[in-house]
């Protein structure tokens, strides 16, 4: 009777299979999350995860204990970007490595590069697997770096520019790409030099920021730091680079492009790819698209996107209400078949509740969260979750605690 009555606190768990979380409030007992188990047994369509709350709750500590405890299962960690650099004790306590992109730094990424090779793909058709992976990567910058979508022309200037710096040296870089395109030498059916030279001029100078303005020595030649995917899992850390979110998010396309080679290798097994500090990302439209397109192929590449945000309100700072890129960001939540959402304030809990679909009462949950419980919805079944940690996990995950100790220091 109490079942059908209140069938929220009612709710029977997920089972023991994956990582342990926490304790379910409700219940009592434990709490396991492992979203490729949950996809095979059909409890959600996807295994992308979005993790929403206030500052100080506890959503970061729970994102770094559900990826270094999902590595005993075998799985890999990715964070294509970290912004404040607080995945980097993680990474280097788990046998893993984080990658430190700063200016001034020996560490070089080529975002050209073609990555592993695939098994079994012949010659041509690896070929063009890069072709397509370098023209998507080059659009994006593009597009990052000059605010708008490029024109036809520009789509034009910029292939033959990729084109020509690829007959240059078959692993070309940005340099060659900014040369070819400020420095055209062939014409093209329906395009001369002239007109290459004068459609890729804006394209070819937004891109020169990568390679002798404020981003030089980062993107602009051979990799010196070589990817393992062996390993248990690897951060990039942006700590280093400082601007605004536009900069950051061109930063984010080349260092996500190096280690989206990786990602594309079905044989790799699965990975955890993990997006924080997302709402900065996500107000610059090229980027969402390579994001989506992620998201899109997650069930076939083995990967769980975690996008970790601090509100679901964050979703309407990108774009024009009707804007293609408000269609994207939406497109992401949408795509996340489970939602964790932190403590919210009383404000957001509307908003929250609509864009769920929560019922009464656990919207009424939200702002009584407590630090490090959570509301999950996984897929139509929702519980209350506290997130139990060690004592080793707290020195290594807590930020809090370096800033007690700069401050008694």
């Amino acid at each position: 009777m109490l079942a059908g009555a209140y069938p929220f606190l009612a709710e029977a768990g997920l089972g023991n299979e994956g990582v342990f979380i926490g304790q379910d409030a409700w219940s009592g007992g434990g709490f396991c999350f492992d979203p490729w188990e949950l996809y095979r047994q059909g409890v959600i369509t996807n295994p992308n995860c979005l993790l929403a709350g206030v500052v100080g709750k506890g959503k970061s500590f729970l994102a770094k204990s559900m990826a270094t405890r999902s590595i005993a299962f075998g799985r890999k960690v990715y964070v294509p970007g970290d912004p404040k650099g607080e995945w980097s004790a993680v990474a280097q306590a788990v046998g893993g490595t984080a990658i430190q992109l700063r200016p001034g730094s020996p560490n070089r990424l080529n975002p050209l590069d073609p990555g592993p090779r695939l098994k079994g793909v012949e010659d041509e058709e690896w070929r063009q697997v890069v072709a397509t992976r370098r023209r998507a990567l080059l659009g994006s910058l593009t597009e990052s770096a000059l605010g708008r979508p490029l024109a036809s022309v520009e789509h034009t200037a910029l292939d033959a520019a990729l084109a020509q710096a690829v007959a240059w040296n078959t692993d070309p870089t940005l340099p060659a790409v900014v040369e070819a395109l400020l420095r055209p030498v062939e014409d093209l059916v329906g395009a001369t030099v002239e007109e290459l030279t004068r459609d890729g001029r804006d394209i070819g100078h937004a891109l020169r920021r990568l390679v002798t303005g404020d981003l030089a020595g980062l993107f602009d030649g051979p990799s010196t730091v070589p990817f393992d995917p062996d390993l248990p899992m690897i951060s990039l850390d942006l700590s280093g680079v400082q601007g605004s979110n536009q900069l950051l998010a061109m930063v984010m396309t080349c260092a996500s492009a190096w280690m989206e080679a990786a990602l594309t290798d079905a044989n790799a097994g699965q990975r955890w790819v993990i997006y924080d500090e997302a709402w900065r990302l996500m107000r610059q439209p090229a980027l969402l698209a390579r994001m989506q397109s992620q998201w899109k192929l997650s069930r076939g590449l083995g990967i769980a996107n975690l996008l970790i945000v601090h509100r679901l309100s964050d979703l309407d700072a990108v774009g024009d209400a009707s804007s293609e890129a408000r269609a994207l960001a939406r497109g992401l939540l949408g795509d996340c078949s489970t939602k964790i959402i932190y403590q919210q304030e009383v404000s957001e809990s509307p908003l929250t509740a609509r864009e769920l679909g929560l019922s009464v009462a656990e919207r009424s949950q939200l702002p009584d969260l407590q630090r490090g419980e959570g509301l999950w919805r996984v897929g139509q079944r929702a519980f209350v979750v506290r997130h139990t940690a060690t004592n080793g996990e707290m020195a290594v995950f807590d930020t809090d605690l370096r800033m007690v100790r700069e401050a008694t220091t």
